[in-house]
């Protein structure tokens, strides 16, 4: 007997070690930089969690023609990475991915939505998981939605930021209301380059014209607008997808998808509208939905209002997905 008690110590302290080998298992972080084949090109994508076997998320960008992979990001997704597996992505023709490959092919929606679903697929594959949260924003979205519509078994959930909903109805309120405001303040210059812009927009100075007074009315400040305005006239590939993006109308295309989707809406959002996208969430059907609204924000949620964003997801809508781990 006094032999077993002597033993015993040892034995806990073998349960204690193969407990915390199993718990710093479970917790192994990632953080890796990685090219994977989607669309017949390699496609550069960062992937960042606290824990490798937490659930995917897949975070797709605004644009079309934004780099998915910068620093700058870190500040509205630092928080999910403690409760999910982040992926960012250089979709095709941008940053890495563009540096790697250019893409060989006429860029179009269609393109783009199949690269979506490649990757997605890829992802789960490689991390043996069934399905995925997807967070799109801005031209985001159109892909998220196309996922939502047509991969719903691949989704947990679909998590819409300043959704694009009907953007030509969108451009043209917003066109109109930079044209009373302009008025309003008897700002000539602004008077004048907005009287240029016709929607749809015919060139890439139109569009960078309605862009920038955007941004200057909404308070919003333009790092380089060098560059800013370069990306608008030099892009004539990335301004046509753009426009044909823009036809798309979820109002009358996509009244129900089969996964639960959640909005996220700028109260002050005047370039993916707020009123359209309210209006689209009290129409669309799916399983469960949710809106969630950002009063101190226009456009750039993930930017104004980066804690608030990730607090949503995480304290409101991971409990409803009862994800297993």
């Amino acid at each position: 007997m006094i032999k077993m008690l002597k033993s015993a110590p040892k034995f806990c302290l073998g349960l204690v070690a193969i407990f915390f080998a199993i718990d710093c298992f479970a917790q192994t972080p990632i953080d890796t930089t990685e090219a994977v084949n989607a669309g017949g090109i390699k496609q550069v994508i960062a992937i960042q969690g606290k824990d490798r076997t937490k659930p995917l998320f897949l975070f797709i960008t605004g644009g079309p023609g934004s780099e998915g992979i910068y620093k700058e990001n870190q500040s509205y997704l630092h928080l999910l990475k403690q409760h999910f597996v982040v992926v960012t992505w250089d979709q095709r023709n941008c940053g890495q991915t563009l540096k790697l490959n250019p893409s060989p092919v006429k860029l179009t929606v269609k393109l783009y939505e199949n690269d979506t679903h490649e990757l997605v697929s890829a992802l789960l594959k490689q991390f043996h998981q069934k399905k995925m949260v997807i967070m799109g924003w801005s031209w985001g979205t159109v892909l998220g939605f196309y996922m939502a519509d047509k991969h719903p078994d691949q989704v947990y959930a679909y998590l819409a930021v300043s959704p694009a909903v009907n953007q030509w109805e969108s451009e043209r309120i917003s066109l109109k209301e930079l044209k009373q405001r302009a008025a309003a303040q008897k700002n000539k210059r602004a008077i004048a380059e907005l009287g240029k812009v016709k929607i749809p927009f015919e060139n890439g100075l139109q569009n960078y014209y309605d862009r920038k007074w955007l941004s200057i009315f909404n308070g919003e400040t333009i790092d380089d607008t060098t560059e800013f305005k370069k990306y608008f006239l030099e892009n004539s590939e990335m301004t046509a997808l753009f426009k044909e993006a823009n036809f798309i109308n979820l109002t009358t295309s996509l009244p129900k998808v089969n996964c639960p989707v959640y909005f996220f809406v700028g109260r002050k959002d005047h370039q993916t509208n707020y009123m359209i996208s309210e209006k689209y969430y009290k129409q669309l059907v799916a399983p469960k939905k949710g809106i969630f609204w950002f009063e101190k924000s226009g456009h750039l949620i993930p930017v104004t209002e980066p804690e608030l964003l990730q607090q949503d997801v995480i304290t409101q809508i991971l409990p409803q997905l009862h994800l297993k781990n």
